[in-house]
């Protein structure tokens, strides 16, 4: 083998080298972080072939990373899905004779480990200086992929109650993302959220938004998690897989604390957008209480009124 490494270290391998990739070598690794389960199964003919570069290319990559050649590259990329194929055939093994009753247990418990840990592990200066900077910033911009999609789009409801200019990027595909953070720069934000595996599109917008000098916040699980390299302020939540399913409940946690310490920050402001989002209620509901009075002319809608008459 070209280097000792652990066949876990694949990944970790590819980002870490990702911001000095070619462009091609930059497109064979963002199709294998997206569809690793595919690649595997792929010739280096059939790679390049997929992503649009020579075979040539895809064997150069493998060689780029530390290992003799494709074949090399495929069989460690093998093992790194089999330990993750293991992953979930042990949720299978831990699971397998509990009653639902007790999975639930098992499962609540486990996320209540987790915001116990990220209470011991969260870093009260960060939390500090996430704080400001959303305060301050011009333009908030938001990104979570995949299953952290839900916490972008939580968080993002609650920063517009909270403040004007809040921008939830859509993520379907990695060119929509950067038109979307054209004018993003020194006076703005961005809040990346991502947990293993990491997104690649995820870390790409924190990249180009810490080229352009903006302030970048990012929720993610750990020190060691390739989204801190371009943050200014990482916010660490526990989200380790207890089952199939990542679990979400401590990064939605320190969002909550978030929403919760800006509100505090700024009352006067949540107040008001409160009182205008009740005007607006108010009078759309002019039309709906003309509907209803309407409803109660009609002699059968009487019926309950005649009775009490009676």
């Amino acid at each position: 083998m070209g280097m000792s490494m652990n066949q876990n270290d694949i990944i970790t391998r590819m980002n870490e080298t990702f911001s000095k990739m070619s462009k091609g070598h930059k497109a064979i690794a963002t199709y294998i972080f997206d569809h690793y389960d595919q690649a595997v199964f792929m010739t280096a003919a059939k790679l390049g072939d997929t992503v649009g570069v020579s075979e040539s290319t895809v064997v150069r990559f493998a060689f780029t990373l530390g290992y003799e050649g494709y074949p090399e590259f495929q069989k460690t990329l093998e093992e790194w899905v089999k330990n993750k194929l293991n992953k979930v055939q042990r949720i299978g093994a831990r699971y397998g004779g509990s009653s639902q009753s007790e999975i639930l247990t098992d499962v609540l418990n486990a996320d209540m480990e987790k915001i116990n840990d990220t209470l011991q592990s969260l870093d009260p200066a960060a939390f500090e200086t996430a704080v400001e900077i959303i305060l301050n910033a011009k333009t908030i911009y938001l990104v979570g992929i995949r299953s952290c999609e839900p916490l972008a789009g939580f968080l993002s409801f609650y920063l517009n109650m909270i403040r004007g200019g809040i921008v939830l990027i859509h993520t379907t595909s990695a060119s929509e993302i950067f038109e979307q953070m054209i004018r993003i720069d020194e006076k703005d934000a961005i809040i990346g959220i991502s947990f293993p595996r990491y997104s690649m599109r995820t870390l790409k917008a924190m990249e180009f938004a810490n080229d352009r000098n903006a302030k970048v916040i990012t929720i993610t699980d750990s020190v060691h998690s390739p989204m801190n390299l371009y943050s200014s302020c990482n916010l660490i939540a526990r989200s380790d897989m207890v089952s199939i399913v990542d679990s979400l409940v401590a990064p939605l946690s320190v969002i909550n604390a978030l929403v919760v310490a800006l509100c505090l920050r700024k009352p006067e402001e949540v107040r008001g957008n409160l009182q205008t989002l009740e005007d607006v209620w108010g009078n759309y509901q002019v039309y709906l209480n003309d509907e209803i009075n309407f409803i109660e002319d009609e002699p059968i809608l009487d019926y309950s009124l005649m009775r009490s008459e009676v």
